[in-house]
């Protein structure tokens, strides 16, 4: 009788706890591929299931997004510049029945699909590219995973290039290079803005010359901003029709002094064909000499002085002799 009483409670034990072991809960992010006999039956919904022991087996599928580091990797770039590269990909199963069927271990495939691709794609973009377009090149990554696990039943939400890592002396040819972009930039918008002041001042002052008494003003207000600033400086106003008055004097004084140079050396020449025309002649010279008739010059001209006859010995002994008797 115990005998019997100890099958009896083993069996009921082992009822109990196969059907037991036969209840599944599936959450509600989760769901449940079952196969019977190794054959596909149905995707368990979220709930309670069944799944009978020794016949039936099942796989618990996560639906919700998930997150996977591309673990650190160094990439050559196509301007041939050495760069280590990671990121992050997030994704969620779409078809839970794909995501078992179709491929073994879909989290490590997804993963190293991610790795490859993303060395794939900076092998085909510069250096600038890659630091300066880098969400466009995560969606080309993203599109690239997203096309390869489509039939896996996986769908791929976003690719985030995390750290982006230069070799020391690449750091500082980007940085000098970075310095001189923000050098010329610098030296344009500069020169863009005298361009504009100096655009904006000559349209000032042919605004201010068309006015009457514009100027003036505008003269008095400077007066004032000087007086006002703590300097030594002494302003003496001028009238503007005083400078104008002493622009035409030195535009008469420029024209007259022209005029006399042109007379001037009119006259020179004349001179030098009357000297000409004297030169053989000793008694034509005396006589022009003896009456005074010289040549008009101006009082400006240099002195000139006519040839004078050259005097023999015999008359400078005499005149000597005749000197020291009068002494």
């Amino acid at each position: 009788m115990p005998f019997l009483f100890t099958i009896a409670l083993a069996i009921a034990f082992l009822g109990v706890s196969t059907v037991a072991s036969a209840i599944k809960v599936v959450n509600e992010y989760e769901r449940g591929v079952k196969f019977t006999f190794g054959k596909f039956t149905e995707v368990m919904p979220p709930g309670l299931g069944v799944v009978v022991p020794f016949v039936q087996t099942w796989e618990r599928v996560d639906m919700r997004v998930k997150a996977v580091d591309v673990p650190q990797q160094e990439s050559i770039t196509r301007d041939n510049v050495t760069v280590s590269i990671n990121a992050v990909i997030y994704y969620k199963v779409r078809n839970a029945e794909r995501a078992i069927i179709e491929v073994e271990r879909y989290q490590y495939a997804v993963r190293q699909l991610a790795q490859t691709t993303m060395r794939n794609v900076v092998g085909e973009v510069d250096l600038d590219a890659l630091l300066g377009e880098r969400e466009k090149i995560s969606q080309q990554i993203r599109q690239i995973i997203d096309a390869a696990t489509d039939p896996w039943g996986i769908e791929v939400q976003s690719v985030e290039l995390k750290d982006i890592i230069l070799a020391d002396d690449m750091q500082r040819v980007i940085a000098r290079q970075a310095e001189a972009e923000r050098e010329r930039r610098a030296v344009t918008i500069q020169a863009e803005g005298e361009l504009e002041a100096a655009e904006n001042l000559a349209e000032a002052a042919r605004r201010m010359s068309g006015v009457d008494g514009a100027l003036h003003l505008r003269t008095l207000q400077t007066l004032r901003g000087i007086s006002s600033d703590d300097t030594n400086l002494v302003a003496l106003p001028i009238p503007m029709e005083a400078l104008r008055t002493l622009e035409r004097l030195g535009e008469d004084l420029g024209e007259r002094l022209e005029a006399s140079d042109d007379s001037d050396g009119g006259g020179h020449a004349t001179e030098d064909e009357e000297d000409e025309g004297t030169a053989g002649d000793p008694g034509t010279l005396e006589e022009g000499n003896a009456d005074g008739a010289w040549p008009d010059r101006s009082p400006g001209d240099a002195p000139e002085f006519a040839p004078s006859r050259r005097e023999e010995p015999s008359e400078r002994d005499a005149s000597e002799r005749s000197s020291s008797s009068a002494s």
